[in-house]
């Protein structure tokens, strides 16, 4: 199973409509995800610009049957409006590091029965779950937002996290790419699957708290448990430059000595992370879309 590319997407351009069209005011657009061999894509992902920066915007399942239509109506619990804001921000995010010069990668979920597995078919059949995001749908297609030739897309079928592509890691490594800024769908499912294992990995996290939301949880509970668990610095998009890497150190080199280890402090000292100080002032407006969520 290789990884997607947007190579052909373009192709798409005159039913899809422009990029302005798609931009942050305008959440309609929508393109299929294409394929590439992962050959062509890694040619074209080497030619990207700023691929010593070490960050990537990694936008998760902004698709038709998560975003817009009767699906994503039906699916989501919440408040309408927290999900129109998710998917606006997330496509924001999109422009603001294309400007920026960080490398925007694309993740999709595909959930047609035949990539299922045994428990999933089990699961979604005393729910009377429906497949989402079937290969070829409307549902499957991006929306909002259309990756460019030279951006890479990943595929998860039927599951949560983008490391079960077996393209994605191999790509951030070759890429140089040690801090992940996540937007996208939905916090709880894939967006905290991936972080959990970026995190386990090695990889730093920063998670846009306007560019996602969740769907089971309340959105101040997952956040604070993505912030302590994985230490992932939780901010807003016009918070301050989320693609800034300064207060992240390098991956450490395998072949030099380890340092002295700190002493132990206490479990959740308090302030002990950016991200739960910015999440702080956050989570007073969350309290009463909590409660509907739960």
């Amino acid at each position: 199973m290789s990884a997607e590319s947007a190579g052909n997407a373009a192709g798409a351009e005159d039913a899809a409509g422009t990029e302005g069209a798609a931009g942050t005011e305008g959440v309609a657009a929508a393109v299929p995800g294409a394929r590439d061999d992962r050959a062509d894509r890694a040619d074209r992902a080497d030619r990207s610009p700023d691929a010593s920066a070490g960050t990537a915007l990694v936008v998760v399942d902004l698709q038709n049957d998560f975003c817009a239509g009767e699906v994503a109506a039906a699916r989501f619990p919440g408040d309408p409006a927290l999900l129109a804001r998710a998917v606006e921000g997330s496509v924001r995010a999109v422009r603001l590091a294309r400007e920026a010069g960080v490398e925007v990668l694309f993740v999709r979920f595909l959930g047609d029965p035949a990539y299922q597995g045994s428990a999933w078919q089990r699961r979604d059949a005393r729910l009377g779950k429906r497949p989402k995001c079937l290969e070829g749908s409307w549902g499957a297609e991006f929306h909002g937002v259309r990756p460019r030739p030279e951006e890479a897309v990943f595929t998860k079928r039927a599951c949560f996290d983008t490391f079960q592509d077996p393209d994605f890691e191999p790509h951030l490594r070759r890429r140089g790419l040690r801090h992940l800024v996540l937007a996208g769908l939905f916090t709880d499912v894939c967006v905290d699957s991936t972080a959990r294992t970026a995190f386990q990995r090695g990889f730093h996290l920063t998670v846009l708290r306007d560019c996602t939301t969740a769907l089971h949880l309340a959105d101040a509970d997952i956040l604070r448990f993505m912030s302590r668990v994985y230490g992932a610095r939780i901010t807003d998009l016009d918070r301050r430059p989320f693609t800034e890497l300064t207060e992240f150190p390098a991956f450490p080199d395998p072949t030099e000595p380890a340092g002295p280890t700190p002493p132990a402090g206490p479990a959740h000292p308090a302030g002990a992370t950016g991200a739960e100080s910015e999440q702080t002032g956050a989570e007073s407006e969350q309290t009463g879309a909590a409660a509907a969520r739960r």
